[in-house]
């Protein structure tokens, strides 16, 4: 007799208990035919997503990543903010802020979802965020500031998703409102 491997003993472990469930669902479950299949779709709902949460390679390596990095926040310590800022601004660079700003002020003219176009470098893009002000490291904002230009600190920037098609070589900018126009009607 040939030895027996654990999937085909699983697979007559599922068999043999059909039955009993069947029974079991017959007399708990009501007695006519539409609830006893309502009844079958939830359990096979449920066995579904019980496969895809716990009998899945990638949802436990999921899972031991959120564990690890919760381990790894527990025994280093919470990363340190400098400069005394709280968490919301240390991380808001170039208009990625890691909070929900509302209501959106109404010096920021443009919004979250509108195509662009650059008034000088003529590319097109997507507004993926705003600041009321340039929000960047100093030593970056006098590279692309000169001195003349230093008041564009001071006005509403956006980052801008750049559409692949215009071959630009850059995937998103960080752009002052000035340079921008609205489009109308063009899908990026």
């Amino acid at each position: 007799m040939a030895p027996v491997g654990a999937a085909a003993l699983l697979q007559l472990g599922v068999l043999l208990s059909a039955l009993p469930t069947q029974y079991f669902i017959s007399q708990w479950y009501g007695a006519d035919s539409a609830q006893r299949i309502q009844t079958m779709e939830r359990i096979i709902v449920w066995w579904s997503s019980f496969t895809k949460s716990f009998l899945s390679l990638d949802a436990w390596t999921d899972h031991l990543k959120l564990w690890l990095s919760k381990t790894r926040n527990w025994y280093y310590g919470e990363k340190k903010i400098e400069n005394g800022e709280n968490e919301e601004t240390a991380h808001s660079y170039f208009a990625e802020s890691t909070y929900v700003r509302s209501p959106k002020p109404e010096s920021v003219r443009f919004s979250v979802g509108q195509v662009i176009i650059h008034k000088r470098l003529g590319y097109s893009g997507v507004i993926v965020g705003w600041d009321v002000k340039a929000k960047a490291p100093a030593e970056w904002l006098q590279n692309k500031y000169p001195p003349a230009k230093q008041y564009l600190k001071d006005t509403p920037h956006y980052r801008i998703l750049i559409n692949k098609a215009n071959e630009f070589g850059k995937s998103t900018a960080y752009i002052p409102e000035e340079e921008i126009t609205i489009i109308m009607g063009l899908q990026v």
